[in-house]
């Protein structure tokens, strides 16, 4: 746990700063007051924190605080345990029922979000634990994706169900799960089409994909989870909203927190969606994921 939070801390370098050096430039010898409140809200919108919940930290922020003058270090923590305040509502780790044989993990997420990559880095969590993994490569379009998933499923010694580029990606699942059920897999990955742009083809190809797994397993999938990019600030928020219209999505991935300053979406996704938020990425490397704790989050956020 050590070397993770160390991880998170430099992960979220950029976004801590942004907001560190913006809350001591606004309070650098003033007081907590309706005006250096008014840009404490502005910089946590900035940090892409939304609207929603920026308002309701500085209304608990102020509640608390009017008046006073507090140094930056103890601004931090105190809106620290505020943004944890609204980030617990999302704390649920995922957790694998081991009596469902296969458990179904459905992963959706726009191209480029990293949901192969996030396959992977879970695959190998589980594999640690003695699961037998499988891989069914369901993002029948690009050539690169069912590559990329061989790739991991080659470094996670899983099994990769695949068809030529193209292939009905309803048909390759189908039989991909009964190839997982026969051969006895604890776990299955369904990786799937991402290409938001053309939402209504791929609502269908995701609803099929999701009619099919029910042919075959009625209560599965077991979960659905979302990857999406938090480089992409108010951008993932849509997406989240986005994808929960097209399938029932009840778990989350946040990646590439390392890549920008907009770690505070996560602060957004909670107020506005209340869907858990299971892991975080804050880099490439197979261990750079890893569940995702509230408090933890809120501290090196803030750098409190």
């Amino acid at each position: 746990m050590g070397g993770w939070l160390a991880k998170l801390g430099l992960g979220l370098k950029k976004s801590s700063q942004k907001i560190s050096s913006g809350i001591s430039d606004i309070f650098t010898k003033r007081k907590v007051n309706a005006e250096t409140l008014e840009e404490l809200e502005e910089l946590l919108i900035s940090a892409d924190m939304g609207v929603q919940a920026s308002m309701q930290i500085i209304k608990e922020f102020s509640r608390r605080k009017l008046d006073k003058e507090l140094s930056g270090e103890e601004i931090r923590v105190e809106l620290a345990a505020d943004i944890a305040k609204i980030l617990q509502s999302c704390e649920f780790p995922l957790v694998i029922d081991d009596s469902k044989k296969p458990f179904v993990i459905l992963m959706v997420g726009v191209n480029g979000a990293g949901k192969t990559t996030s396959i992977g880095k879970l695959a190998a969590k589980f594999k640690a634990q003695g699961k037998q993994i499988s891989f069914i490569a369901g993002d029948t379009f690009r050539a690169a994706a069912v590559e990329q998933l061989k790739v991991w499923g080659e470094r996670n010694h899983a099994r990769v169900f695949y068809k030529e580029t193209g292939a009905d990606a309803a048909g390759v699942v189908f039989d991909g799960l009964k190839e997982a059920i026969a051969q006895g897999d604890d776990i299955v990955f369904v990786d799937t089409a991402g290409r938001l742009q053309n939402k209504k083809g791929l609502m269908e190809e995701l609803q099929k994909v999701v009619r099919v797994i029910k042919k075959i397993i009625p209560d599965a999938p077991h979960s659905t989870l979302l990857t999406i990019d938090a480089t992409t600030g108010q951008n993932a928020l849509a997406q989240v909203i986005a994808f929960k219209e097209m399938v029932d999505v009840n778990g989350l991935i946040v990646t590439k927190l390392d890549g920008s300053a907009k770690g505070g979406i996560l602060a957004a996704v909670a107020k506005e969606t209340l869907i858990p938020i299971h892991y975080i990425g804050v880099g490439e490397g197979i261990d750079d994921m890893d569940v995702f704790y509230a408090d933890e989050f809120a501290r090196n956020l803030l750098d409190a």
